[in-house]
Formats: C-alpha cells, sequence, structure tokens
C-alpha cells in the first residue's frame, strides 16, 4: 500500500476505518491517537471532563504535550491537526461517527466497564471496540456485557511508544467476530506499521508474560550472586543478543514504579503452581528509590542516574544491597565468554548467573506453549519486537543448541519442558525448498508464513543465489521483470567496490529486466560513504585515489539516474550523505515511514560530492510551493545542507522536498520491498529516462547573501571558523561558481564545482580532524 500519511491517503487506497476514537488521552492514548493521525486517519481523542474555562483541558493537554514531546509521537507536527479532542460527558455521542474505538483508560475493571455500558449506547450496531489493557483478561472485561458487545471486542495491546514499538498484541474472546480481529489487525498492520501477533486470554499475554519474569528473575537472581548493575546488564545484554540496556537499563526506562502493579497484577492472575511466583517479590531497594523519587529515567535516577553535583556530569549506579550511589565502572567478560554458548559454559560466577537467569526463563517461554501462544513464532516475534531481543527465546535455544540448553537445565535442577525434550538435539526452526519451518507442539514441522503482500528479501536468500553478486553488494531477481539492489557492507557503507558492483548491476537491469528497486533488509539503508577508507587514503596523500572515487560516484549516479529502466529507492532507517544522494538519483521514492533521510557531509567537513547538491535544487526549483527565482531555493537547500539536517520522519523528507508529492511511504517495515516493487512496475509502460537539468543560478550576488547569513551565524555563536569554510565552498556550488546569473548552468557543471570544493576540503587539516574524530567518537566535531 502506498500510502501520503500528510494528506490521508495514498494510491488510490482507503483504510478501512475511516475514523477512529480513542478513549484516555495519558501517554499511551495520546501516543495511539498520535499513530493512528500519522498514518492520514482523523481521530477523536476523549477524556474526562475538567471543571473550568476548558472542559477538554485533559485531550487538548495531552496533545500540546505530544507536540512537545522527544522522540516526537508525531512524524509531522501537523498530523495532530487530524485529532479532534473531547470529553466523555459531552462528547461521547460523538463515537457514533467512528468506525473503530480503542478503550486506554486506567487500569481498573469498573471504571472500564462502567464506560462499556455507556460506550454500547451510543456506538453504531457492529463497532468493532478494543481495549489496550495489559494486565486484565478480556473474559473479566467482558464478563456481564450484552452478547452483542462481547461479539465486537477485543484487546488491541499496544507497546509503549506507539509510534516506535512495532509489536501489537492482538486478543480475541470465544465470541468475538473474526472479521473484527481481521480488521483491526489489517489495519493496524498497513497503517499503523505494526506487526500483529495473536495471543492468548492469558495473564500479561505474551510478551510482558515472559520479559516480566525475565525482569523479575535477573534482578532477584543478582542480589543472590553478589552482583553489580553493570555486570548484570553486560551479561544479560549483548552475548544474548539482548540491547545494551540489559535489564537494570531497561527498569530505569519503562519506569521503575510500574514493577510492583505489575508483578501484583501478574500473582493475583497465575496459578499458584507457576513459576513466576518463584521471582515475583520485588526487590526491598526498590520500595526505598520509588520513595525517594528514585524511578528511572523520568524521576530523579533509578539503578543509573547522572550525579550533576558541582556543576558536572557523572554517571553512578546503585548497590543493589545497600542502595548507595557510586561512580559507574564500564565491566567487560572474561574472554571465552563472549557469546550465549560460551557464557553458559563458564564455570565463574557470571556464567551460573547467566545459566539460572537465561536458563529459567528460556525454560518458562518453552512451558508456555500453547498456553499463551499457538506457536513458537508468535513468542519469537513478540520478544523480538516487544522488548528488542535480536533473537526470540525459540531462535536464541536454536542458537545455543537445544541439548546444550536441557543439559543445563538439568546442572541446575531446572525442570526441562516437553517442548524442549520433544525436539532434543535438533531444531526449532529450519529451512526447506527455500521456506522456514517451524517445530510445533505436534512434534510436526510448519510452515512460517507471512501476511499477504509481505516480501522479504531474506526469503529470496532462502530460495536461490542472486543474478550478481561480489563482497560488497547484490542484484536479485524478485519476480515480475523487477530486480533489486542491495549494499552488504558495514552499515551499508560507500566505497569503490560498491560502485562497481552497481554499475554492473546497471548494466544487467537494462539488458534483463524492466525495472530496479535499491532497497536493504538491514536495519539503516546506507550511512554514506565509507569514511574510514577516506580517512586512509588521506593519511597516505592518495589524493588522486579520493578524486577518481568522487568522479566514479557521480559518474555510477547519473547512469542510475539516466538508465532506460525505472529505478525506485526504498529507505528505511538511515540515508545519509552518499546514501541520501543515491534516493535523490532515483525516479520514485518509497520510503518507510521512519527514514532518516539528509546530506550531512558538512558535519564532517565536506559537500555532498556525489550530485546531492544539483538533486536538491532540482527538486525546490520544480515544486510549486517554492518561491520562484534563483535565491529561494538556493537559499533553502543551502541552509539545510550547511546545517546537516536530517529527517526524523520521511513525512518531514517529504517537507524538506527530499520526498516529493509522487513518492510514497509505508508504514510497515515488511512492506516496504513489496510496496516498492509495485511502484517501480507503475512506472514501467511508456517510461523515458528524465531531461538533463539546466540551472540560473544566483551567481556572485547570491553568494555573498549567503556569505552574510553564515556570518551572522558566526557572530551567534552558532557556526566555526571551518563551518564558515565549508558553507563558502557549498555556497560557490549552489551560486554557479564563476558563473554569471545570466548564464546557464548545466548538471556537468554543477558536478564539476562539487568535485573542485571536495578536493579542497579533503585536504585541509580541519576536516581531516572531523573526519577522525567522527570515526573515533561517532560525533561531529566543533572546531
Amino acid at each position: 500500500m502506498t500510502q501520503d500519511v500528510t494528506s490521508g491517503g495514498g494510491g488510490g487506497v482507503r483504510p478501512v476505518f475511516s475514523r477512529v476514537c480513542v478513549i484516555g488521552s495519558g501517554v499511551m492514548g495520546a501516543g495511539i491517537a498520535a499513530q493512528i493521525a500519522n498514518a492520514g486517519v482523523p481521530v477523536l481523542l476523549l477524556d474526562r471532563k475538567v471543571d473550568g474555562t476548558d472542559p477538554n483541558a485533559l485531550a487538548n493537554g495531552a496533545i500540546a504535550k505530544a507536540l512537545k514531546t522527544d522522540p516526537a509521537p508525531f512524524m509531522d507536527p501537523a498530523a495532530a491537526k487530524l485529532i479532534a479532542t473531547g470529553n466523555i460527558d459531552d462528547d461521547l455521542p460523538r463515537v457514533a461517527d467512528c468506525d473503530w474505538v480503542v478503550e486506554v483508560i486506567i487500569e481498573r475493571l469498573d471504571l472500564k466497564q462502567a464506560l462499556y455500558r455507556r460506550l454500547d449506547a451510543v456506538r453504531r450496531p457492529g463497532t468493532p471496540v478494543s481495549s489496550n489493557t495489559s494486565t486484565i483478561p478480556l473474559a473479566r472485561l467482558v464478563d456481564g456485557m450484552p452478547e452483542s458487545f462481547q461479539r465486537d471486542f477485543l484487546i488491541t495491546h499496544f507497546f509503549n511508544p506507539p509510534r516506535y514499538m512495532r509489536l501489537l498484541e492482538v486478543v480475541a474472546g470465544p465470541t468475538t467476530d473474526p472479521a473484527h480481529v481481521a480488521a483491526v489487525s489489517d489495519f493496524c498492520d498497513r497503517w499503523l506499521g505494526k506487526t500483529v501477533v495473536r495471543a492468548k486470554d492469558t495473564a500479561g499475554f505474551i510478551a510482558n508474560r515472559i520479559g516480566t519474569f525475565w525482569m523479575q528473575a535477573a534482578a532477584r537472581v543478582a542480589v543472590d550472586h553478589g552482583l553489580t548493575v553493570e555486570q548484570v546488564d553486560t551479561i544479560i545484554g549483548w552475548p544474548f543478543g539482548i540491547p545494551k540496556t540489559g535489564v537494570f537499563g531497561l527498569l530505569d526506562l519503562v519506569g521503575i514504579d510500574l514493577m510492583p502493579h505489575i508483578s501484583a497484577s501478574m500473582k493475583s492472575l497465575l496459578a499458584a503452581g507457576d513459576r513466576y511466583h518463584a521471582f515475583a517479590e520485588d526487590l526491598p531497594l526498590i520500595a526505598k528509590m520509588i520513595e525517594g523519587g528514585y524511578t528511572g529515567r523520568k524521576g530523579k535516577g533509578g539503578f543509573y542516574r547522572i550525579n550533576r553535583a558541582g556543576g558536572g556530569k557523572v554517571k553512578e549506579s546503585i548497590d543493589l544491597v545497600t542502595g548507595e550511589y557510586a561512580l559507574s565502572e564500564r565491566f567487560s567478560l572474561p574472554s571465552g565468554a563472549g557469546d550465549a554458548a560460551g557464557l553458559l559454559a563458564s564455570g565463574d560466577r557470571f556464567g551460573a548467573y547467566a545459566r539460572t537467569v537465561m536458563g529459567e526463563t528460556l525454560a518458562y517461554a518453552a512451558s508456555l506453549v500453547p498456553e499463551i501462544s499457538d506457536d513458537i513464532v508468535g513468542i519469537d516475534r513478540a520478544m523480538e519486537l516487544g522488548f528488542n531481543w535480536k533473537k526470540g527465546p525459540f531462535a536464541l535455544i536454536d542458537q545455543i543448541g537445544a541439548a546444550k540448553l536441557a543439559a543445563v537445565l538439568r546442572q541446575e535442577g531446572i525442570a526441562v519442558p516437553a517442548l524442549i525434550e520433544a525436539v532434543g538435539d535438533g531444531r526449532f526452526y529450519q529451512d526447506r525448498d527455500g521456506a522456514t519451518q517451524a517445530f510445533g507442539v505436534d512434534g510436526a514441522w510448519h510452515p512460517v508464513t507471512r501476511p499477504e503482500g509481505v516480501i522479504l528479501l531474506g526469503d529470496f536468500r532462502k530460495r536461490g543465489k542472486p543474478v550478481l553478486s561480489s563482497r560488497s553488494g547484490a542484484l536479485w531477481d524478485i519476480g515480475d521483470g523487477v530486480a533489486c539492489f542491495e549494499i552488504t557492507t558495514k552499515m551499508n557503507t560507500f566505497d569503490e567496490s560498491v560502485m562497481t558492483i552497481l554499475e554492473k548491476s546497471i548494466a544487467h537491469v537494462g539488458e534483463h529486466f524492466k525495472a530496479l528497486v535499491l532497497y536493504s533488509d538491514a536495519a539503516h539503508f546506507s550511512a554514506g560513504a565509507n569514511l574510514g577508507l577516506a580517512a586512509f587514503a588521506a593519511n597516505m596523500a592518495a589524493w588522486g585515489e579520493i578524486g577518481k572515487l568522487v568522479s566514479r560516484g557521480q559518474s555510477v549516479y547519473k547512469a542510475l539516474k539516466y538508465a532506460p529502466f525505472p529505478v525506485v529507492a526504498a529507505p528505511a532507517g538511515m540515508a545519509l550523505g552518499g546514501g541520501c544522494e543515491i534516493v535523490l538519483h532515483a525516479d520514485a521514492i518509497q520510503a518507510h515511514a521512519e527514514s532518516y533521510i539528509g546530506l550531512v557531509e558538512c558535519g564532517v567537513g565536506l559537500i555532498p560530492g556525489w550530485g546531492g547538491c544539483g538533486e536538491m535544487l532540482d527538486r525546490l526549483r520544480a515544486d510549486p510551493r517554492t518561491a520562484k527565482g534563483p535565491m529561494p531555493p538556493t537559499r533553502e537547500v543551502f541552509e539545510m545542507i550547511a546545517t546537516a539536517r536530517v529527517s526524523k520522519s520521511a513525512a518531514e523528507a517529504r517537507r524538506m522536498h527530499i520526498l516529493r508529492d509522487r513518492d510514497g511511504i509505508t508504514m510497515n517495515r515488511d512492506r516496504l520491498l513489496a510496496d516498492a516493487k509495485t511502484l517501480a512496475l507503475s512506472l514501467v509502460d511508456g517510461y523515458q529516462p528524465p531531461p538533463k537539468p539546466e540551472f540560473r543560478l544566483a551567481g556572485a550576488g547570491g553568494k555573498l547573501a549567503l556569505d552574510m547569513a553564515v556570518e551572522g551565524m558566526v557572530r551567534q555563536g552558532i557556526a566555526t571558523p571551518h563551518d564558515v569554510t565549508v558553507a563558502g565552498k557549498l555556497a560557490t556550488i549552489l551560486t554557479g561558481g564563476d558563473h554569471d546569473v545570466t548564464e546557464i548552468v548545466t548538471e556537468e557543471d554543477m558536478l564539476g564545482l562539487e568535485r573542485a570544493a571536495f578536493a579542497e576540503l579533503v585536504r585541509s587539516i580541519p576536516t581531516l580532524d572531523r573526519i577522525e574524530h567522527m570515526l573515533e567518537t561517532g560525533k561531529p566535531l566543533r572546531n
């Protein structure tokens, strides 16, 4: 589905729900409303009535706060205009105009049921109603409600923050209309970008059932083993593919004050024999921390805090026994314990801790199939997307080895679940005939299916070999006459070898395919040019080699632009520098909603050298919303590039003119390749390469105006001395160099100006200092 999130639709496709009501404007309710608005769908946001001049103060305040929140719930601030606010007392009848109602109020059964009875009196018959509850079973929520309401009711458990967390757990009751489940799931998948996992009506559903068990066990056992919070977060983190926050960092992030409530809820709902009870008691320290306001990042600190006494900024961590803070010290595991299997086999206390915590957690997950999920796939997806584990429990068991894990469990006195016994010395996943299969509770293998319209490049890797490949890139046949080019370097950076395989791919596609898609399954589309190689070449004074790479990149990118077939770029995540420039050279863009795109070269003391300057100028002057004449587009491009501005979403990239009106935005990352392929095919009939642009630029007068603007920034303390140098080179390019305002500047002229500026800057000491600083710290140097 091609989607324009700024206007409410795309490609003629309309969502199944044309208006949604969200009741409850707390952090989650406001976040869900924002994500629906991000999809271009109008929202009615209701909350309690407030006495005073503004009866809708709660809902209005929530939107105002969301517009100031970082990370931002809105992909574009303009999306907030799609949210109408109201209050439950005066505006509940407006629910009749909505196609889906989402309840996100406080976790109290009596209040929820009272609201449902009022809703049932005003909603259109057959309108689905869902709750975002994370603690109350569906059966309790609908107990005593009319059968007609029960048919229309389900649970849609979003994860916080709703814009960024892809997991959505959907729970249906025994009488829930399957059509509602299908409609809500499809809407949340295609329009809200969620991966929908069907969960059973059990305590905590899937992710929280396992995730809270894991956190509780990790915290409790840490005290028994006398470990520090840094040691725990290292042990339980990257060796098992778990984010660097580990356990205690995660608790700080979600809020320490939530844990007692979650623990109490789980204990009240789970049977007495459930293994959760063995780790259910919170650390004595937690009550003391909450009482003192140490509730995590939202409070004065948590297990970690930043001590700013005396104007300093020192990271400290808490002692799990004494509750005293001390300087946080980095911890590294002993050699040989760098992965899950090695750590579990380690004979020291760190290995003992890992065996207990991860052994208990993986065993617990295996014991819950099919109680909480019909299959292992749902559990793995829930933990991967809900807790950001690189691999879910069963994929992690495959990495360790099921038989080895069973031996660890027996060694630790932990009962081996029947499912692990059943798989024996085999695996939970296998690839057969180009498709992935999962081991089931029935002992048989079952195909891992994807929703209709989802294609992933990884699927093609399982089925065969690429059409062309090298160590730096590959060209794949993705069907229907469309090829897909992917970069395979670290962070998908560009170097000479990438240019070589890309050039070969362009020629091959011209002979054998209809269209080309530029795409990557990796988290980020491309971090741009390989700065490490550039620094190495500069240290060797290999200026000629650097110049050749700049010229080669220009040549290959223009070959892509003027190829005899349509090219669609499909960025997701970061597309920076040269990664942005290749996107700009495509005929069309199908971007994932979470695309962070920008020309960032000035941050390392350089300028875009692969045609980015001309491409951005061409976009701005062609946009009817941009003021006419040479200077307005020039000034806007200059500001964007000089400040190394990066879009915070695809919607913002559209406002920056990187995406044009004809380009598409895909909300669900898993649907990006399919949407890009569809867009590419739509361009095939009658395709003609674009004409070469000719520019009339502002000349010497325009450069003077830009230079004066930079001098103003210097006086304000915004620009540094080297910023002035870099901005001067950029201004020369964007105003045409020696060309007079009356002369035509060709695309080749623009490329020549880029090459000349790049060659001068890359030889300068301040630029080399910036490059080295970026490589060492990952942060720009302000010199």
